[in-house]
């Protein structure tokens, strides 16, 4: 028999992405936001014009029958690590955030890359998004931008308690993208230290923006994980069904922009034929 407070901690916790998102391998579209205030791309055009920006991207993908949505600062590079992320940039996200929140009527998650953690609850719960996308809760690794980072579950718990954001569900990453794990942990241990320490779901993703993760390593992650498996990075058109055999859903994004570039706006065309690819899996 479970002791109470364990029996309390799990049931915040989902066992399926249907929970969140009402059907079977959902597909969870990309909001790339243009950079931010702070930024070095940001080049003084407004708030008004990343919000724009920001629903042209969030309508089209909507439009094209994806699931879920997830604001991201993907523009704010070279990035900042944990609570380094400037006020300047969580803010205008949690604006740019609110707005995609209001327009449609799917599910709306948060990342702020490299790891916010913290800065990403806090945005969420200001935006009123449902998930988040948490790059290392446990662990160590080097980020592409040279710090050595270290996992955010204890902060991360307190504070989503704290908030009364239990809600607000935790998609980790194992092996992330834009980084190198620690010496000695391997996807089996990434994977068991991440679902010990109170993630809804594990990411599995390739070895930088938009380059997909080996299907071995997927079908490994199913295998280990007890909590559902999202593909990251990679997915496109023509290998999603592959890679829908072993995961429980996917976060795309650059392969659904016009011409499979990340820096241009979403192809309404390029979404309608993922869907169309995911949905003869389903």
């Amino acid at each position: 028999m479970a002791a109470e407070w364990k029996e309390r901690m799990e049931s915040v916790r989902i066992r399926s992405l249907k929970e969140i998102f009402g059907v079977e391998k959902p597909v969870i579209g990309m909001v790339h936001l243009w950079p931010l205030p702070g930024a070095p791309g940001y080049t003084g055009y407004g708030m008004d014009y990343v919000i724009e920006r920001a629903l042209e991207d969030a309508r089209t993908l909507v439009r094209g029958g994806v699931d879920g949505l997830m604001v991201e600062n993907m523009w704010d590079l070279p990035y900042y690590v944990g609570r380094d992320v400037p006020p300047e940039e969580m803010t205008a996200q949690a604006v740019a955030a609110r707005a995609v929140v209001e327009e449609v009527k799917v599910p709306v998650g948060i990342n702020v890359v490299h790891n916010g953690g913290v800065v990403t609850l806090s945005i969420a719960v200001a935006a009123g998004a449902r998930f988040i996308r948490v790059c290392l809760l446990t662990g160590a690794q080097v980020w592409d931008t040279g710090e050595l980072d270290h996992g955010c579950a204890a902060d991360l718990m307190r504070k989503r308690k704290e908030l009364y954001a239990e809600h607000i569900k935790i998609f980790a990453d194992v092996d992330k993208k834009h980084s190198v794990r620690f010496p000695g942990i391997d996807l089996a241990t990434h994977i068991e230290w991440t679902e010990f320490y109170g993630a809804d779901a594990i990411i599995v993703s390739g070895k930088m923006t938009g380059s997909a993760p080996d299907v071995e390593k997927v079908k490994r992650a199913r295998e280990l994980a007890t909590r559902p498996v999202l593909l990251g990075s990679g997915t496109t058109e023509e290998n999603i069904v592959e890679f829908l055999r072993w995961a429980d859903g996917a976060i795309v994004g650059s392969s659904l922009k016009v011409d499979g570039d990340p820096t241009n706006p979403v192809d309404l065309e390029r979404v309608q034929r993922y869907m169309e690819a995911v949905n003869r899996v389903r």
